[in-house]
């Protein structure tokens, strides 16, 4: 079992910055693929960044890269999304989720351990 825990969301004003962070404790972090999904209400779950295991190689939504990073640190067990320009409708919850495969996936249902989710409102 991993279990995961998000922070960092908030309200920030169009044009502005977060970090997300999501720490994850119980079984090797490091052997695990992690992602961020966000879902905003209405819509269905919406894939935002992966990073591989190793960290080596990173995937991103189509409307998301240039504006976001994925990145880890495996010893200490914990995988950032750093979000910049925000726009208002980037406004979601933002899940992180592990892949015990560890090269990582876009589809959120290959995922196998999710956290909370961090609510990220961004203000126009």
């Amino acid at each position: 079992q991993v279990q995961l825990v998000e922070s960092g969301g908030g309200l920030v004003q169009a044009g502005g910055s977060l970090r997300l962070a999501c720490a994850a404790s119980g079984r090797t972090f490091s052997n695990y693929a992690m992602g961020w999904f966000r879902q905003a209400p209405g819509k269905e779950r919406e894939f935002a960044a992966a990073i591989r295991w190793s960290g080596g190689r990173t995937f991103y939504g189509d409307s998301l890269k240039g504006r976001f990073t994925i990145s880890r640190d495996n010893a200490k067990n914990t995988v950032y999304l750093q979000m910049n320009s925000l726009k208002p409708e980037d406004t979601a919850v933002y899940y992180c989720a592990a892949d015990e495969n560890p090269l990582g996936s876009r589809w959120a249902y290959e995922y196998d351990y999710w956290g909370q989710g961090t609510q990220v409102t961004v203000s126009s």
